[in-house]
């Protein structure tokens, strides 16, 4: 798979992205974009829409939402109305917008933690109550597993007015279970309480793993379930921010909508044009490509921590691409800042995903083989010279 061995130099000094955020001599690994182009057809479709030339506005059409609910079918079996898509600027804004009706003081946002940053910023953003019910941590030689704590689950699930549920997980790439899936939603059907589920990263799948949206489980738990999906993170086009809220039930599509108009959440016209191609299959091949990729490099990563690395931990992705390190077993007491100073290698903290990030760092291996070497090796040498 040559074309994702060869990445474009994004070190324009005019631009502020991954590659100039920090000093040219630090490799970046952290923020969770890839290296790679797009594929063609959706850049052949931005071509034509600027060679057009009329950038006006662009609502999104019923093709585009019969294409999204065409996409669910394909993969997923998963029979939805055309209206029930709804448009929004990204995953970060479509469960924010949620929460402003779902959650309160009273009845906070449910996380599992560790877990993306973003979600964290709901208690601040909407001054909501943030429930945590943190997974159990378990260690196989060098490898991390995470469960859930059921009953820490539950407990607080009687407290929550929204779960955000992150599937596949970032940063700990975990593909939950059928019967996972079930219990989550069961308890917070019992307990009233709505899920909002983060599956941004369901087509990022490695080993050949298969993927089941929670909302596929059972009529009952699709409607009380809002999906969000998107192109952005699987076909690497973030920066034109459009993603999808999938509700099946009438009502909550109302309510959701009702808050997606009040916050103005309008979508970008290349935004629209771009997620149109995406998920129409002519990108499949591509990503079949890229998962084949991906899967190598994860591969890649957990061998040579695993054999360089003999005191770091990490977990074995099954989705994503995204590798969490653990260093807690290490004397590097602040993995970020000593990989930063001392490999110059720009990982994510861990400590933004939560307090059990303290310690950890993820890394994207969202790049070249060549890439994802050097900065192992500036990692191995930065450790062995400490």
């Amino acid at each position: 798979m040559p074309k994702f061995n060869v990445t474009p130099n994004r070190r324009n000094p005019n631009n502020l992205n991954k590659w100039t955020w920090y000093p040219k001599d630090v490799l970046p690994m952290w923020v969770a974009d890839m290296d790679f182009p797009a594929p063609k057809s959706i850049l052949d479709t931005l071509h034509k829409a600027v060679e057009q030339g009329v950038l006006g506005y662009e609502l999104p059409s019923l093709a585009l939402k019969e294409t999204v609910a065409a996409r669910m079918a394909a993969l997923y079996k998963w029979k939805i109305k055309p209206e029930a898509v709804v448009a929004v600027t990204g995953i970060v804004s479509g469960f924010s917008a949620a929460a402003r009706f779902a959650a309160s003081r009273k009845k906070g946002v449910l996380l599992q933690t560790p877990v993306y940053n973003e979600f964290h910023e709901i208690k601040n953003n909407l001054n909501v109550t943030q429930l945590n019910a943190p997974f159990i941590k378990r260690v196989d030689g060098n490898l991390l597993r995470y469960e859930i704590d059921w009953d820490v689950f539950a407990k607080q699930a009687q407290r929550a007015g929204m779960f955000l549920l992150c599937n596949p997980h970032n940063p700990l790439g975990i593909l939950f279970a059928r019967k996972d899936l079930l219990k989550m939603a069961q308890i917070c059907l019992e307990n009233k309480v709505l899920i909002v589920s983060d599956e941004i990263h369901s087509e990022l799948l490695l080993d050949g793993n298969k993927f089941t949206p929670l909302a596929t489980l059972s009529r009952e738990i699709e409607r009380n379930v809002i999906t969000l999906i998107a192109p952005s993170k699987t076909f690497n086009v973030p920066g034109l921010f459009c993603g999808f809220a999938v509700i099946p039930n009438d009502e909550l599509r109302q309510r959701y909508e009702q808050e997606v108009n009040h916050m103005r959440l309008h979508v970008s016209s290349m935004g629209l044009f771009a997620a149109q191609t995406a998920f129409s299959g002519s990108c499949d091949s591509w990503l079949n490509d890229l998962r084949l990729h991906l899967t190598a490099n994860r591969d890649f990563l957990v061998n040579y921590v695993t054999r360089y690395m003999p005191n770091v931990r990490t977990t074995l992705p099954a989705a994503t691409y995204l590798g969490w390190l653990d260093f807690t077993q290490t004397s590097i007491a602040d993995p970020y800042n000593f990989f930063l100073k001392r490999a110059k290698v720009a990982l994510s903290d861990g400590k933004i995903f939560g307090a059990e990030g303290k310690g950890h760092v993820r890394i994207n291996f969202g790049t070249s083989r060549a890439i994802l070497k050097d900065g192992l090796e500036r990692m191995r040498s930065a450790m062995e010279n400490a």
